[in-house]
Formats: structure tokens, sequence, C-alpha cells
């Protein structure tokens, strides 16, 4: 874990303030609803709300496999997610299309009372940003997966 690089925004080098992972983790397994930042082939990004399960160290979401999503994931796997919520934690990964283990299939069904209509995307953390807007100088945190 480490503060991120953001210049001119008063941001405190000092270590003092940073998040613990489970910061960051009780923000993934919590929300309902979370929001996919993806880029289409010709640059334009695309982002959409879907239900998602954090287990096993990666996010697991369902969409359709003609979904516009899931066309810009095929193309460019790289993609963002964050949870709803007023604290900021905003998963940059890698996604996998097609990934349907037992346990997230579980977890899914767990968490929304229902079957995921189409296969899951597992989305690999590279980096997490997480920050307390009310400790905008002391709380940003980066950590690099």
């Amino acid at each position: 874990m480490t503060r991120p690089y953001m210049p001119g925004y008063g941001i405190s080098r000092s270590s003092d303030g940073l998040l613990p992972w489970s910061f960051a983790e009780e923000r993934l397994v919590a929300a309902q609803r979370y929001w996919l930042s993806t880029v289409s082939p010709d640059g334009a990004p695309h982002t959409m709300p879907v239900w998602a399960v954090w287990l096993d160290q990666a996010l697991w979401f369902s969409t359709g496999t003609r979904s516009r999503k899931a066309r810009n994931l095929r193309e460019r796997p790289a993609c963002s997610v964050h949870p709803d919520g007023a604290d900021v934690v905003v998963l940059n990964g890698t996604a996998e299309l097609g990934a349907d283990p037992a346990a997230a299939l579980a977890a899914y069904r767990d968490k929304y009372a229902e079957t995921p209509p189409d296969p899951l995307v597992r989305v690999r953390p590279t980096a997490v940003f997480a920050l307390v807007e009310a400790e905008f100088t002391t709380s940003p945190t980066l950590w690099r997966f």
C-alpha cells in the first residue's frame, strides 16, 4: 500500500492516514451495484451498472455475451469498477470472460437471490484506489497487485 501520485491536490506524503486493505474489501463485498467502465474499439468510454460479488481476490459480475460490455472486454480486457457508496473505491483490473466457478455462482445467488442469467466475468485487480472524502488529504491509498 502506498500513496497515489496526485500532484496539485495537497495530498499528504506521510503514511499517516493510509487506509487498511479491509476498508476497500468491505466496500467491494457490501455493495449491491457496481459501475463498470470499459473502452469501445473506437476509444469511446462505456460505463454501466452491474451486480457483482467479491470472492477470492476478484470481482465477479454477469453480462450477456453480446452486450457492449462483453464486446468491449473481448477487445480490451482492461477495465475499472467502482462500487456504489459514499466512500471511494476504484478497482482497475483485467477481465476474463466466461469464468464460471461454482463458488462465484453460489456467492452471486446468495447475494442477489437469483442465478445469473449469463456467464460470469472475473476481474482480477491490478490496482485499487480508495479514499474517504472527509479525509481527502490524508486517506488516499493505492494498492498494486
